[in-house]
């Protein structure tokens, strides 16, 4: 990687303005943390955090003094959040820290009038760089070289980085998965040493971490290469490692399929694949391991597997405490994952309306990323099986064709409304006229009715006759 020479790196005028202001009083302050590692690789700005020689009361005094907002954010931590032309600065004290004996937070907090000090206690070299505009880049871990060599190396000693906290274990894996950076070895040990410490971590921050992973697009290589780390976070993975699946359609175990799924499914969005498609191909075949069967021949079966995997899905997201929405949207993805579509008009319109029961106004979208799923499901098992993703161009075709005919997914696109049902069989308001919709719907679905006004009234006037 080719970076952005440290003395070409411009401030975002709201923190140079922070430091100033600072500076100007007497105290020493610097750019610290993902601003100064993505500014270095060139990528777009990240939100800039600074870090000072003064206490935070100081640090408070010193920014409204020349009319710059300040909230008392962490002053446990010696953190003070500025507000600068809109724009939240967090200002930090310098400070090292005690013995973390819940795995999460230090026990106490040494506040220092040496930088060098603070950037000794950052969880990596990538990140333990600072940024002045005059004095330059201060360095003293080899930040810059290992982004230049691609590697996530931790500050000091591996393993008494992650025992301080373990969630950096996670932090780990996510910056190597979204820079496409390699563990460096020492690191890598450490990390596979201290994963099982993830249990003590609230459930919601693995959430937070596994967001990040899965939504790098790079889940697949996490999920060969830090398994241990995966398994921590999300138990239900450990029991896809190693997993035959005793198939004659299969050339990999569980977790390897799922890995091949993953990446695939990027192949096939360009690399811009959604959230909850990410999310269904990482967790589509979670319930294998719990659905094995084998018949008197010893061939594996996985009965009912979309259905269990889809509550797993549901059970695993809302334990991390993902959006209602994307676990409602990744649950139907997984449930579907195997539902037979065939290319016809027919098919193609009971999916749409499966998927619109389930997540309302997202049918079209859910549907074209199933086809796409199923592509990746098939291109990832025997080479022989690769031929359904040719049949899927046939039903994306028919998809195409009937999306361009708008059809009746909802009772509301019906020709007809609950008044006509009233008006035509003498039916009382109440549940029935809805059923009686939700059977106009279901033969217009299935090419027995056509979405017309006067085909539908004579349908009910039928029905009421009967």
């Amino acid at each position: 990687m080719k970076l952005v020479d440290a003395s070409g790196l411009v401030l975002p005028g709201f923190a140079l303005r922070v430091i100033c202001a600072l500076e100007s009083a007497g105290y020493e302050a610097w750019a610290v943390g993902g601003w100064v590692r993505d500014s270095l690789r060139g990528a777009e700005g990240h939100d800039v955090d600074v870090t000072t020689s003064a206490q935070w009361e100081q640090t408070k005094l010193v920014l409204e003094s020349v009319g710059i907002e300040v909230h008392e954010t962490g002053t446990a931590h010696g953190t003070v959040t500025a507000v600068v032309e809109g724009q939240p600065v967090e200002v930090t004290t310098y400070r090292t820290e005690g013995t973390y004996s819940d795995l999460r937070h230090p026990d106490e907090v040494h506040f220092v009038t040496d930088v060098r000090e603070d950037l000794a206690r950052r969880d990596f070299t990538i990140n333990a760089m600072a940024y002045h505009p005059e004095r330059g880049l201060l360095d003293p871990y080899g930040g810059r070289e290992d982004l230049v060599a691609g590697v996530i190396r931790a500050v000091g000693e591996p393993e008494r980085r992650f025992r301080e906290d373990a969630l950096r274990v996670l932090r780990a894996v996510r910056f190597a998965c979204r820079l496409g950076f390699a563990v460096e070895p020492a690191t890598q040990d450490a990390l596979a040493g201290c994963a099982p410490e993830l249990s003590e971590i609230a459930s919601e921050r693995i959430g937070q971490e596994m967001t990040g992973i899965v939504e790098s697009g790079r889940v697949d290589w996490a999920l060969l290469h830090e398994t241990d780390v995966l398994a921590a976070a999300i138990p239900e993975v450990g029991a896809m490692r190693g997993f035959d699946q005793c198939s004659p359609y299969h050339a990999y175990d569980v977790l390897e399929h799922t890995a091949h799924v993953c990446r695939a499914v990027e192949e096939f969005q360009g690399g811009l694949a959604t959230t909850e498609l990410r999310w269904a191909a990482f967790l589509h075949d979670i319930a294998k391991p719990v659905t094995f069967t084998q018949d008197s021949t010893g061939r594996g079966h996985f009965f009912g597997h979309p259905k269990v995997g889809a509550q797993m899905a549901e059970d695993i997201m809302r334990r991390l405490a993902l959006p209602t929405d994307l676990v409602k949207q990744v649950r139907i993805l997984v449930r579907m994952h195997d539902h037979v579509v065939t290319p016809t008009p027919r098919s193609i319109r009971r999916t749409l309306r499966k998927f619109e029961l389930a997540c309302p106004g997202m049918a079209p979208r859910l549907t074209w990323e199933l086809l796409d799923l199923k592509r990746a499901d098939a291109v990832s098992k025997v080479p022989s099986a690769a031929y359904y993703a040719v049949e899927l161009d046939e039903i994306a075709a028919v998809l195409r064709q009937e999306l361009e005919k708008h059809p009746p997914l909802t009772v509301r696109d019906l020709a007809v409304n609950g008044g006509d049902v009233i008006r035509e069989t003498g039916m009382a308001p109440g549940p029935a006229v809805g059923l009686m919709l939700d059977t106009l719907l279901t033969g217009v679905l299935n090419d027995e009715l056509p979405n017309e006004r006067e085909a539908l009234l004579a349908q009910l006037r039928w029905a009421d006759a009967q």
